[in-house]
């Protein structure tokens, strides 16, 4: 059936393998070296991102709750986050892959993750610094921090930056899939659950447009559309993000399909009598204007 969806839209293509032995102990760590740069087979191909630094772990195959929870995980650490991401999908998670806390940055500020696992060590900038600006991107994403560093006053210093959960490497599978669905669910009792758009209404916990207070008659691929451009009023969407974000990367239609999508939501919305909401951005993609 063809569901909306209301998840991390950015599904990097390339894939990193997985770690062996055993995912579900204590994950032990080795002193940080910050790699020079990531190898080839690593890097996505960085649709709509300058660095594209971004790979992604395999996911299980008909896992309908990996498909709904997505992490973004910045830890520079090879090894480690191979480990991690590894024992997260086997909690049913799907796991994205940064070294880079200026990627992280990028990624938060276009795409949505439920939760991101930030390292204080990393390459580019402090971590701090990546837990500052992320806060100020997306507000109401839940950041936990991944850290060998063990002191009360690091543990304070970043709680009061802005951090929901602090968690002491090495640390124990159980305890890091428990403290990502607390503070998922924290976070999840503060969201927003509808987007007024004047005229038109976007219930997000129903996953339903309102005109008027009448439910208009969209399938899931054409809400995703609406709430995805809803969630970035003022910005641009490229048809590139919108095929990510239906389709997460596995058996794209061609592009146009995106014009259909579209064009079958135009009609609709006009139908219930909603005002006129989505303009196209010629050449690039589409938006709804953010005083729309």
């Amino acid at each position: 059936m063809d569901r909306p969806t209301d998840y991390a839209e950015r599904e990097p293509s390339s894939l990193r393998p997985r770690p062996s032995g055993d995912a579900h102990g204590p994950v032990a760590l080795a002193p940080v070296s910050p790699p020079s740069s990531l190898p080839s087979s690593a890097m996505s191909p960085g649709r709509g991102l300058a660095g594209g630094s971004v790979a992604k772990s395999r996911r299980r195959p008909n896992d309908s709750h990996s498909r709904t929870t997505r992490l973004l995980l910045v830890e520079d650490d090879r090894a480690l986050s191979d480990v991690v991401s590894n024992l997260l999908e086997n909690a049913g998670f799907t796991v994205y892959v940064t070294a880079l806390g200026a990627d992280a940055i990028e990624l938060a500020r276009v795409y949505r993750f439920d939760v991101v696992l930030l390292d204080l060590t990393l390459p580019d900038m402090p971590g701090q610094l990546v837990l500052q600006q992320l806060n100020l991107v997306r507000p109401q994403t839940p950041v936990i921090i991944l850290s060998g560093e063990s002191s009360v006053e690091t543990k304070v210093e970043n709680i009061l930056e802005g951090a929901d959960d602090y968690i002491t490497k090495p640390f124990h599978r159980d305890e890091l899939v428990a403290r990502i669905h607390a503070v998922m669910r924290r976070s999840q009792t503060a969201a927003p659950t509808e987007i007024d758009l004047g005229g038109l209404l976007l219930d997000l916990v129903a996953h339903r447009a309102l005109v008027n207070g009448q439910v208009v008659p969209l399938t899931g691929k054409e809400y995703a559309c609406l709430e995805f451009l809803a969630n970035r009023r003022g910005s641009t969407v490229t048809k590139e993000m919108f095929l990510a974000h239906l389709y997460g990367g596995r058996d794209e239609p061609e592009m146009k399909i995106i014009d259909v999508f579209i064009c079958k939501l135009r009609r609709k919305l006009l139908e219930a009598g909603s005002p006129p909401q989505i303009e196209t951005v010629w050449g690039r993609g589409y938006t709804i204007p953010s005083n729309g």
